[in-house]
C-alpha cells in the first residue's frame, strides 16, 4: 500500500523529470528553402528532431539575402545558404561557418525563356528583361551567363523578383526570361524553354552550390547536436542516392517531400535529377570542403568585379569547417 507521503514524493519526482525534459528540448529556428530535396522527407518524419533533441521551427525563405539578415540578427542559428549569398555573408563578417554541402547546383537552377520572347539562344538575351532573386546563386549564375555571352550587365534589364513574383510576372508577359529554381522553374517551363542552367555556368567558371551553415558561437556549445543533424541530412541524401529510380510519384518519401514543399509528387522525380547530392565521405575530401574556401573567395571576387559587393576578404578559411562532416561521416 502506497502512503500519501509516498504519492507526494512520486508526483514531485515526476514533475521534476518532466520539467527537466522540457528544458533539454531546445527550440531552434532553422532556415531553409522550398527545394524539393530528400531532406524534406526526413523533415516530414521529424528525423532531425529525433537526432538532435531540438524542437525545430523550419522557416522557409525566398532568398539568401533574407537568410543572411536573419542570421546576422541572431534569430536563426542554423541555415541553408547558396554559395553566392554565403560569400556575401562571409565578406560582411556574419558570424557563421559552413559545415556541409546541401547539394551542388545543376539543372535545378536555369535560365528559362518565355515562349514568344524572341530568345532562342544565350546571345538573344541582349535587350531583354530578365528576372532573378538578386543576391542568390541564380543571380550569380545569370551574371556568369551574361559575361560568357560577351555582354555587359547594362546590355540586359535585370529585374529583382522573388520566385512567386516571377511566376506571376511570367503569366502577365512582363518579363522575357528568368533564372530560377523549382517549383517556380517547373511552372514557367510549361510555357518556356531552358536556355542554360547552373550546370553550364559551372563549366564556364561560375560554380554554385547550397551549403549548411551554423552560427560559430552556437556551434561551440552544440557540436554534438550539429554532428547529429549532419548525420540525419546525409542519411536522407543517401536514401535517394541508393536508388534514385525508386523515387517515383507513388514513392512514400516523394509524397512526404510534396507535403512540405509545395511541389507535386509528379514533378519531384524530374526535379531531383537537377541536384547533385554529395555523400559526406566525399564531402570531407580536398575536392569539396577542402576547396570550399577557395570557391567562396572566387565567388566573392566575381561579385566585387560585378559591383555587387565593395570588398572581399583575403581568406575565407575561417568560414568553413570540416570537423562536423568528419565526425558525422564516421
Amino acid at each position: 500500500m502506497t502512503s500519501i507521503f509516498g504519492k507526494t514524493i512520486l508526483l514531485a519526482t515526476t514533475a521534476i523529470m518532466v520539467s527537466s525534459s522540457l528544458v533539454q528540448a531546445e527550440t531552434l529556428t532553422i532556415a531553409t528553402f522550398s527545394d524539393p530535396t530528400p531532406m524534406n522527407a526526413a523533415r516530414a518524419q521529424h528525423d532531425f528532431e529525433k537526432a538532435t533533441g531540438w524542437t525545430i521551427d523550419w522557416r522557409v525563405f525566398d532568398s539568401g539575402t533574407d537568410v543572411i539578415a536573419a542570421m546576422a540578427s541572431g534569430d536563426v542559428k542554423v541555415a541553408e545558404l547558396g554559395s553566392s549569398p554565403l560569400a556575401i555573408a562571409a565578406t560582411q563578417g556574419v558570424d557563421l561557418k559552413m559545415f556541409m554541402f546541401s547539394y551542388a547546383i545543376g539543372d535545378s537552377e536555369s535560365l528559362i525563356a518565355r515562349n514568344g520572347s524572341g530568345i532562342e539562344t544565350l546571345a538573344d538575351i541582349k535587350g531583354k528583361r530578365l528576372a532573378v532573386p538578386v543576391g542568390s546563386t541564380a543571380h550569380f549564375s545569370l551574371m556568369g551567363a551574361i559575361a560568357h555571352a560577351g555582354l555587359q550587365p547594362g546590355d540586359v534589364t535585370v529585374m529583382t523578383m522573388k520566385p512567386d513574383q516571377i511566376a506571376a510576372a511570367w503569366g502577365q508577359g512582363t518579363i522575357d526570361a528568368a533564372f530560377i529554381w523549382p517549383p517556380a522553374q517547373t511552372e514557367i517551363l510549361k510555357t518556356g524553354k531552358r536556355i542554360v542552367s547552373a550546370k553550364d555556368t559551372a563549366e564556364w567558371g561560375y560554380p554554385t552550390f547550397n551549403a549548411w551553415t551554423v552560427n560559430s558561437d552556437f556551434l561551440a556549445s552544440h557540436e554534438k547536436e550539429v554532428v547529429a543533424f549532419a548525420k540525419a541530412m546525409n542519411a536522407a541524401n543517401m536514401a535517394y542516392l541508393k536508388d534514385p529510380a525508386a523515387w517515383t510519384p507513388e514513392n512514400e518519401k516523394v509524397k512526404q517531400i510534396a507535403s512540405v514543399t509545395g511541389a507535386t509528387a509528379e514533378q519531384i522525380p524530374d526535379i531531383l535529377k537537377g541536384y547533385t547530392f554529395i555523400p559526406l565521405q566525399e564531402q570531407v575530401t580536398a575536392k569539396w570542403l577542402g576547396n570550399a574556401p577557395m570557391a567562396l573567395k572566387a565567388t566573392a571576387d566575381f561579385l566585387k568585379s560585378a559591383g555587387r559587393i565593395d570588398a572581399t576578404a583575403d581568406d575565407y578559411s575561417k568560414f568553413v569547417t570540416s570537423t562536423i562532416a568528419q565526425e558525422a561521416a564516421k
